[in-house]
């Protein structure tokens, strides 16, 4: 039976084979999630910004960049293969906007990116990024099989 670990907002959370990581609520925010196939091993964050240069310090899980050394971190000492790794993400949706005016602030977009940027910097396969949109998600990611689950509100939920 598996047991679901909540991630919240600017957090991250590893886990094993059966469990299960959720995160709620991710609208601008991306959910990040990283497994190692072999090992069953893995973990989300739940990123909030791009960058910590943005910031005068405060939460590296708030960040892309911090959030996801973090993690990869904590995998590795989980005994992860780097070379193994594969990554998912869904988030990085446009939450607010108003007519006749641009987009305010590109939030879910520059998350979005500077995920990418991070994964590729570490040589991580990016397999599945369900982003962008103006609705939220709920996702669950079993790091046994790699399956993530995206449950949205008004645009169903798939598994990819």
């Amino acid at each position: 039976m598996s047991v679901v670990i909540s991630v919240g907002m600017a957090d991250y959370k590893t886990a094993r084979t059966p469990e299960i990581l959720l995160t709620a609520g991710l609208g601008s925010c991306i959910g990040i999630c990283i497994h190692d196939p072999l090992l069953k091993v893995g973990g989300m964050a739940h990123i909030m910004l791009p960058t910590a240069s943005i910031s005068l310090g405060g939460n590296p899980a708030k960040y892309a960049d911090t959030a996801l050394e973090l993690l990869l971190k904590e995998i590795s000492g989980m005994g992860a293969n780097k070379a193994r790794l594969k990554a998912k993400m869904a988030g990085g949706a446009q939450m607010f906007s108003f007519p006749g005016k641009p987009p305010v602030l590109k939030i879910g977009e520059r998350n979005a990116e500077a995920v990418q940027k991070e994964l590729k910097k570490h040589g991580i396969p990016l397999l599945v990024a369900d982003v962008g949109g103006s609705f939220g998600r709920t996702i669950y990611f079993d790091v046994g099989t790699g399956e993530l689950r995206i449950r949205t509100i008004n645009h169903g939920e798939k598994v990819v």
